[in-house]
């Protein structure tokens, strides 16, 4: 079969170390969460309000990843790649020292702007650097850092906060940022830009592809879903199932668990089945989801499905991303950015919908829920997509012919190799 040299060449280094950038960059994103009360007591607010740092980061990386990727369209990748991680980094430094809640928000706020940035362009690089059947791949290593991020960096930031105070988590990723940085520099390969330099008018173009904007739908109501329920999974715990408060870090990590095994099992099968795990992958988590509504007060049963839940999700999760990049690769920086902002509507509605329901006061199983209903509603994008590809139109089985010859055009010129080369040289520039 001639893609199976291809599908056998090993993965360019370079695509691991963007692994280990974004393990930094998630666990600062989600390490808030076991944070807030010290922050809270040293800042002199309220927990509410040191909430508000959490959603300052999500809604800095939806609206950083199409400004930053806009911004840097003509910049050199491996150059704005040190930029953004340096400036992430100099975030983290900035969050550890600061003297006053609004300096806190600030660091956040640039932080994640950077983060986005580095989401969208590291996403382009890792597509760049390999074959078109490789993609899922390439995405699976880089969310596999953020799945690693969740069972070890987030956990580890609650311990830091515990015992060395809120402050040292944020050192602590700051050094992983530093080192995160040493990688970029000495292995990331120096990739020119196309002879062509990109138009931003052109790439903009793929927003008339009614396929783009299912991709979007899709990966918003799919990652909402699943966080709608997450975000409050503590409060569940300890409230509805009667576990001690002692149970919650590990059940996270529990979670993140069953995230990194489903990112390696997705990562591998959905370059040569993206629907069938589209499909597969949001069901489960609708089921899991309804099943801990159901079964909230059983301990065993919530401990199980956190497990679950993270699997399922991330197992979707390569797919999501590789969807995005097949229906937009002719303008890759903007499909990563497209991608990362549709993942952080999701983890920005998803808990909204949860605190309104247990508002209304319909309790904290309720987020289960309704996590479900947008879940459901992703799936129901998923058969519209489907549709729309085997019946020829936006996005059809001819215009994805068309489209898949300009998309490895496009990556083989911005990688600076020829249509159908392997990969690009993983040794730094």
């Amino acid at each position: 079969m001639p893609d199976s040299p291809s599908r056998r060449a090993p993965m360019p280094l370079a695509v691991y170390i963007l692994g280990l950038s974004v393990f930094a960059l998630g666990t600062s994103e989600f390490m808030l969460s076991g944070l807030l009360p010290p922050i809270a007591d040293d800042m002199n607010v309220s927990i509410p309000q040191a909430g508000l740092l959490i959603s300052a980061f999500a809604i800095g990386m939806v609206v950083g990843a199409p400004l930053l990727a806009v911004a840097t369209l003509r910049l050199p990748r491996r150059t704005t790649l040190i930029a953004l991680i340096s400036v992430f980094g100099l975030g983290q430094i900035a969050g550890a020292l600061a003297p006053t809640y609004e300096v806190l928000f600030a660091s956040r706020v640039v932080s994640a702007l950077a983060c986005a940035g580095f989401w969208a362009v590291g996403a382009a690089v890792a597509i760049a650097m390999v074959p078109v059947n490789q993609r899922a791949r390439a995405m699976a290593v880089m969310i596999g850092g953020l799945s690693v991020a969740n069972v070890l960096g987030v956990p580890l930031g609650a311990f830091l906060g515990e015992h060395l105070g809120w402050r040292s988590a944020f050192w602590a990723v700051g050094a992983a940022s530093a080192v995160a940085l040493v990688g970029v520099v000495t292995r990331i390969p120096h990739i020119p830009l196309p002879e062509k330099k990109p138009e931003l008018k052109r790439e903009l173009t793929i927003y008339r592809d009614r396929q783009v904007w299912l991709a979007i739908v899709i990966t918003a109501l799919a990652a909402g879903g699943v966080f709608c329920a997450f975000s409050y999974l503590a409060p569940l715990l300890t409230d509805v199932a009667g576990l001690d408060s002692g149970w919650v870090p590990w059940i996270l990590g529990l979670f993140g668990a069953g995230a990194l095994i489903g990112t390696m099992i997705g990562g591998r099968v959905a370059d040569a089945h993206l629907f069938g795990v589209l499909l597969s992958g949001i069901t489960a988590s609708t089921v899991f989801l309804v099943a801990l509504a159901l079964f909230a007060s059983s301990q065993v049963a919530v401990i199980a499905l956190a497990f679950l839940l993270g699997l399922s999700a991330f197992f979707t999760a390569p797919a999501l991303n590789a969807r995005m990049f097949n229906v937009a690769g002719a303008a890759p920086t903007l499909a990563g950015a497209t991608t990362t902002a549709a993942f952080n509507l999701g983890n920005t509605s998803g808990p909204w919908l949860g605190g309104t329901v247990i508002d209304l006061d319909f309790g904290f199983a309720s987020t289960a829920w309704a996590g479900a209903a947008m879940t459901a509603l992703a799936l129901a994008a998923v058969g519209v997509a489907l549709r729309l590809q085997r019946g020829g139109g936006a996005g059809g089985t001819g215009g994805s012919r068309s489209r898949s010859r300009l998309i490895a055009k496009s990556a083989a010129a911005r990688a600076g190799r020829p249509a159908g080369a392997d990969s690009v040289p993983s040794t730094g520039a």
